[in-house]
This record gives C-alpha cells, sequence and structure tokens, in this order.
C-alpha cells in the first residue's frame, strides 16, 4: 500500500505543478488576477489544469478502494498511467491543441 500512497501523493503533487503554470501563464499573458479567461493559451492551461481536478475527484477515491480491495500492485500501475496520461495532456493542450491530445487515453478515466 505505501507504493499507493506514494502514486497519490504524486497526482496531488502533479497538480500542484499544473497550478504552478496556469499562475506563470496568468503572468505571462497579463490575465489578472479575478478572471477566470484571457489569452487563448492561458485559457488552454487553465482548463487542463480544471480538467485534472474533475478527474482527481474520481481517480483519488478510486485508486484507494482498488487498492484495498483487489490488488495494490494493479493499482499502481494504473496510477503512474493516470499521471503519465495527464502529463502528456497537460503539455498537448498548452502547447499545440491542433495535434491532439495524446494523454486524454488515461483509462478509465478518459475525458
Amino acid at each position: 500500500m505505501a507504493y499507493v500512497h506514494l502514486v497519490i501523493v504524486l497526482a496531488l503533487l502533479e497538480f500542484l505543478l499544473f497550478g504552478y503554470a496556469v499562475g506563470r501563464a496568468r503572468t505571462r499573458y497579463n490575465v489578472p488576477a479575478p478572471a477566470m479567461s484571457g489569452h487563448e493559451v492561458f485559457d488552454r492551461c487553465f482548463r487542463a489544469q480544471m480538467n485534472t481536478l474533475e478527474q482527481l475527484v474520481l481517480f483519488l477515491p478510486s485508486i484507494w478502494l482498488f487498492a484495498h480491495y483487489l490488488n495494490a500492485w494493479a493499482a499502481v500501475a494504473l496510477g503512474v498511467l493516470f499521471i503519465v496520461g495527464r502529463a502528456l495532456y497537460s503539455v498537448a493542450t498548452c502547447r499545440r491543441p491542433s495535434r491532439g491530445t495524446p494523454g486524454s487515453f488515461s483509462p478509465p478515466f478518459r475525458t
């Protein structure tokens, strides 16, 4: 179970990094703090962060329950897949959304 906890912490740290990227985009493209939209790149980065938040609501209890009742190693593998998928999705969405988002596969939490 310790590895499951590590995966959960890594997923939360990844979300914090996405928040940092949104903050950088906010200052880079001069989007004032209360605004939720502005420059196109900021909007895409913000959407990637919020999409990840929406996914975490399902992911966190699911991975914990899966590890507790079924198989901890499978939960770790799926958790790592989720983290990598979210990272690919965020990078692709913020940089070039027209090329598709390779990380949106993230089973079983598809966006």
